[in-house]
């Protein structure tokens, strides 16, 4: 079945803009909404400060999170005021493990955003570990040191990555790719799409909605 751009107004009731707008500590019912916002281990770009955040549920065997890729890209630096935070969870293959731990042992040179962007770039799906490491060797990281870094941190990686697939859980999400826009939820879009759902955001959070 085929999916649809959409965005789900009410998602989850529990969750006010306040606890997405990211109170410290906040919780619904077995939901912590700071953990998902405020996970120092988590990557995150945009504005530190934004008033806005998104958080990209994500898989890199994932057409549809391959196809949004760009466009939520596009919006994060043309709108400058999101602070956009990655949760790799890989739910579609074994090679989706590899792919999350690959970008996350980046981040100890860096260079998440690279070797993100180059397995989004991968076109088709299920794609193989060997394609992967190959697309990242490409990318212009230094290998070496991905590798080392792997190794020497998989046990905080796999806890990342495990504290993600719990929050998705949590969550209740079915699949990826999911976004958290503010106070509202999203399933794949585009770029006027991540436009709109950005707007409402701020609507619904200078409302108290």
């Amino acid at each position: 079945m085929r999916r649809r751009d959409f965005i789900r107004i009410a998602a989850l009731a529990a969750l006010t803009p306040a606890m997405l707008a990211g109170a410290d500590g906040a919780r619904a019912d077995g939901v912590d909404v700071n953990a998902i916002l405020r996970d120092p281990a988590a990557p995150t770009f945009g504005n530190p400060q934004g008033d806005v955040t998104i958080v990209a549920f994500l898989d890199y065997n994932c057409p549809y999170c391959k196809k949004s890729a760009p466009d939520l890209a596009r919006v994060v630096k043309e709108d400058g005021r999101i602070r956009l935070v990655y949760k790799d969870w890989p739910v579609i293959t074994e090679a989706s493990v590899y792919g999350a731990q690959l970008a996350l042992a980046a981040t100890y040179q860096g260079r998440y955003e690279t070797v993100h962007n180059a397995l989004m770039a991968i076109p088709g799906r299920r794609i193989d570990e060997q394609t992967m490491l190959n697309a990242v060797a490409a990318s212009g990281v230094d290998l070496d040191r991905l590798m080392a870094d792997l190794k020497a941190n998989i046990a905080d990686i796999g806890g990342l990555l495990k504290r993600n697939a719990a929050q998705a859980n949590s969550l209740g999400l079915s699949g990826t790719p999911t976004y958290l826009v503010g106070p509202l939820f999203a399933s794949t879009l585009d770029y006027a799409s991540f436009k709109r759902a950005v707007a409402e955001a701020r609507r619904r959070q200078a409302a108290g909605e």
